[in-house]
């Protein structure tokens, strides 16, 4: 990729490309992981990597809790890009590359809770868990009129209210919830889905050879097999790369 005058002014303005990612326990499409090393891991590392390499620049990974703080961080300029869900609130904030997953939100409802179906979460005395600032847990909010919707600050602290029984169900994307079900005896996956809504590279608005820089990477990278090999190498292969 060729680096002209506005296209560094748009998207490397410090001479490094600053890519913002969220981290949980476990990678999934939205979230890495942190290694042993300390390092994280996941697609989106792997694809902010590939980009700097085609740029020629260096490559600062900046980690957060929830991709609300990476959409507060890049509307401030602390960050290039961030990864994150594009959901209709965000868009009015900031400019989306074509999306490289598709989530679908759902529920992980404890085991004693006697939920089985989306339709059973929402009444009085349920309470349901989501991370703050996050499109699922306002999605959650949209939709829920009887239950109770709190916010935690991160994936691991929502566990802790469910393991505690202080939230009977946790709102998150269904590609984040098979591993923290096992940590969960007897809890469900709800079947279906109360949103369904892109992941994507985010850069701050009015940001045009930004947009179309990000725009042709993730292009390249779906028709290369470049997000496949990312998909894989954070042990994701039983989900699919957008279209």
């Amino acid at each position: 990729m060729a680096l002209d005058a506005q296209l560094v002014q748009e998207l490397i303005p410090s001479g490094t490309l600053r890519v913002g990612v969220a981290y949980a326990p476990r990678p999934t499409p939205i979230f890495v992981a942190q290694a042993a090393d300390g390092d994280y891991q996941g697609v989106a590392v792997d694809l902010g990597r590939a980009l700097a390499q085609r740029l020629g620049v260096p490559l600062e990974i900046v980690a957060a809790a929830t991709t609300a703080e990476l959409t507060r961080a890049c509307l401030a300029g602390e960050i290039d890009l961030g990864f994150m869900p594009a959901d209709e609130e965000r868009r009015r904030q900031l400019d989306f590359s074509p999306p490289y997953f598709i989530i679908e939100s759902t529920y992980l409802a404890a085991g004693q809770a006697g939920i089985a179906t989306q339709a059973d979460v929402d009444r009085l005395g349920v309470t349901v868990v989501g991370i703050a600032g996050s499109t699922t847990i306002r999605a959650a909010g949209r939709s829920l009129t009887r239950a109770t919707v709190v916010a935690a600050p991160s994936i691991d602290a929502a566990m802790a209210l469910m393991k505690s029984g202080q939230a009977q169900v946790f709102a998150l994307t269904h590609d984040a919830l098979p591993p923290l079900q096992r940590e969960l005896p007897g809890s469900v996956i709800l079947a279906g889905a109360f949103q369904v809504t892109g992941v994507a590279m985010a850069v701050r608005q009015h940001r045009p050879a930004a947009l179309a820089c990000l725009t042709r990477f993730i292009e390249e990278a779906k028709a290369s097999g470049l997000l496949r090999q990312a998909f894989d190498a954070a042990g994701l292969g039983r989900l699919d790369v957008a279209p």
